[in-house]
């Protein structure tokens, strides 16, 4: 089943074009990444694709049912994280998540089970306003799962936090997959998207440039196709990824000589830098 599908969407604001013939699809159960620098459309195509906003021209569907469609019900099958998606910080993490669970006519039970699955159970009565920066991050996680989703938006979820804080979310969200959740994940962390991410989207001034699993668009841009050995001694040769230099390299492994070996494709940075001349993370 294709959980998310986005069919040729343009968005304008005035004279301002934001998104320009934007289409993917997304298969039920995979971790997708839209990788971008800020201001390249990111957030605006999440409020496209959950029905936050209208598209100016185009379709987005969740499900097989368009965004601006989906009833009460189907909307509580979708998790949202949003960094202007803040929390109450004056009441505690539990009472947070408790005004959520009304609104969507969830159970309260769930509310500490949902604590725990992102480590905060004993933060519980803790208000929100005295909790870190990290773990802020997951209650606004918390929210999103509190409806146990079978599809879950994250914008930039990691953005701002240090790598062990980081490495915890993403645990998480790997947790999620393994249920079977289909997970759409902004970011311009390549680092990130590359051990996440199932499939990835490049989009840059509201286009999207290309489009696939990370390896192989680092494979499709490896411009130098060259094979890069260390020696013991500490020197590094390079030749050519072709035929002709597998002798070469073979004697020096029968000689013992190798210490290291490395192809040479380049990182998701890279391949953006290739593609547009600019950095990704600006």
């Amino acid at each position: 089943m294709i959980a998310v599908s986005a069919e040729h969407i343009e968005k304008a604001f005035c004279a301002h074009t934001v998104l320009r013939d934007v289409s993917f699809s997304i298969p039920q159960g995979e971790i997708f990444g839209l990788l971008g620098p800020s201001g390249s459309g990111k957030t605006t195509l999440i409020k496209i694709l959950t029905g936050q906003l209208a598209p100016t021209s185009g379709s987005a569907a969740l499900f097989a049912t368009r965004s601006e469609a989906l009833t009460i019900s189907q909307r509580r099958g979708v998790g949202i994280m949003m960094d202007e998606f803040g929390v109450y910080e004056r009441l505690s993490c539990f009472d947070n998540l408790k005004v959520f669970a009304a609104l969507h006519g969830i159970d309260r039970s769930a509310i500490q089970k949902t604590l725990e699955a992102v480590g905060l159970s004993d933060c519980a009565k803790i208000p929100a306003g005295k909790l870190s920066k990290g773990m802020k991050s997951r209650l606004r996680l918390a929210r999103a799962f509190l409806t146990s989703p079978q599809l879950i938006f994250l914008d930039e979820p990691t953005s701002g936090l240090d790598p062990a804080a980081a490495e915890e979310i993403h645990a998480m969200i790997a947790a999620q997959k393994k249920r079977g959740v289909t997970v759409f994940l902004t970011t311009h962390d390549m680092t990130e998207a590359e051990k996440l991410c199932d499939r990835i989207a490049l989009l840059d001034e509201g286009r999207i440039l290309v489009s696939g699993p990370p390896a192989e668009l680092c494979r499709r841009y490896n411009r130098l196709r060259q094979i890069t050995l260390r020696l013991s001694d500490g020197t590094e040769l390079s030749f050519p990824a072709d035929p002709a230099s597998a002798p070469a390299i073979c004697a020096l492994i029968e000689q013992g000589r190798m210490e290291t070996i490395h192809s040479s494709e380049p990182n998701l940075e890279s391949v953006f830098m290739t593609l547009t001349g600019n950095k990704l993370n600006v």
